[in-house]
């Protein structure tokens, strides 16, 4: 069955980095677009960074040129590099598995997510 587990998260000052990873199995992750979500309580799950299969990158505004997305299909592995990191970054983030139909942005568009990562910065 799909799984994903990410890790990486943790408490950071402002202006720090961060480097979360997202583990995939049970299926072909090479053929699959990735996503990166974040969401802080009593708010809807915001899209952050999602990578195609062709490797190519979307970014939220609010994160652009801060943080960036990679994969390597040989370990199963998305990653979200985060630099330059603010307060408003805090959130739970998630990976999820794209279904290969739907705007990359929208969270709709995934089919299986992650159990999330908590980021904390602090000023």
């Amino acid at each position: 069955q799909v799984q994903l587990v990410e890790s990486g998260g943790g408490l950071v000052q402002a202006g720090g980095s961060l480097r979360l990873s997202c583990a995939a199995s049970g299926f072909t992750f090479r053929s699959y677009a990735m996503g990166w979500f974040r969401q802080t309580p009593g708010k809807e799950r915001e899209f952050v960074a999602t990578i195609r299969s062709d490797a190519y990158e979307y970014y939220a505004v609010s994160v652009k040129g801060r943080f960036t997305i990679s994969r390597d299909n040989a370990k199963n592995t998305v990653y979200l590099q985060m630099n330059s990191l603010k307060p408003e970054d805090t959130a739970l983030y998630y990976c999820a598995k794209h279904l290969r139909s739907g705007a990359y942005t929208r969270a709709d568009s995934y089919d299986y997510w992650g159990q999330g990562t908590q980021v904390t910065v602090f000023s």
